[in-house]
């Protein structure tokens, strides 16, 4: 299995805080994996580091064909072209349809041909069971749908990663094991998934590899 993400030795820092040290490990090619820990524990700030939100401060990350520690500006773009990002809360446009959600992520990331965007966007909605809401408002579907849409808008350059910034936090629990659901049929068709989550049931109910976030450092379960 081929790693996607390699980290050795690396600190994380947010301004002049150091907020994980010595973070070593690998994660390969369609693997579940769970990122615990405390609120404040430093999850979403490794998550920050693969889309290059946050630079590596020292050691070495490599994620697919990229090296983090001399990520340029102008690789950004490429990099997130490659992992489909799932927020908590959502990130939608509220001014716009789901079609012109996702019609927009197209055109940012290069998508010209109008007829071609229009079937892949009914293709990737089809894929989260959302195939009859394109021409709906965000603000008229549940916060399920919303999320659905947000995978969706995930999947719209078959990314290599998909990661998942506590996906179901704003929802209850039905509609949380719905969207853990889908993205567990995601990671059986090939794609890695990465979970930063708190939430215990998640991780006895759908297995997978766990890391622990705590006194700055990650160790593996």
């Amino acid at each position: 299995m081929a790693a996607l993400i390699k980290y050795s030795g690396v600190e994380i820092r947010q301004e002049e805080q150091v907020v994980l040290r010595d973070v070593s490990f690998e994660i390969g090619e369609g693997e579940w994996v769970y990122l615990l820990g405390r609120v404040g524990s430093g999850k979403s700030s490794l998550l920050k580091t693969f889309y290059g939100e946050l630079p590596i401060a020292a050691g070495q990350a490599q994620l697919l064909e990229y090296d983090l520690t001399k990520l340029r500006r102008r690789q950004i773009p490429h990099i997130r072209r490659k992992i489909g990002i799932v927020f908590q809360d959502f990130q939608l446009l509220f001014d716009r349809t789901v079609e012109e959600n996702l019609l927009f992520v197209l055109r940012a990331t290069g998508w010209r041909n109008k007829k071609m965007m229009r079937a892949h966007v009914q293709d990737v909605l089809e894929q989260v069971d959302m195939a009859t809401k394109a021409y709906k408002m965000p603000h008229q579907l549940s916060g399920g749908e919303q999320q659905r849409i947000v995978i969706a808008r995930a999947l719209l350059n078959s990314p290599a990663i998909v990661l998942a910034d506590e996906p179901t936090g704003n929802l209850d629990n039905q509609t949380g094991a719905e969207i853990m659901e889908l993205l567990k049929a995601i990671q059986q068709a090939g794609t890695t998934v990465i979970i930063a989550t708190h939430n215990p049931a998640w991780v006895r109910d759908y297995h997978g590899r766990k890391f622990r976030f705590e006194n700055n450092k990650i160790t593996e379960e």
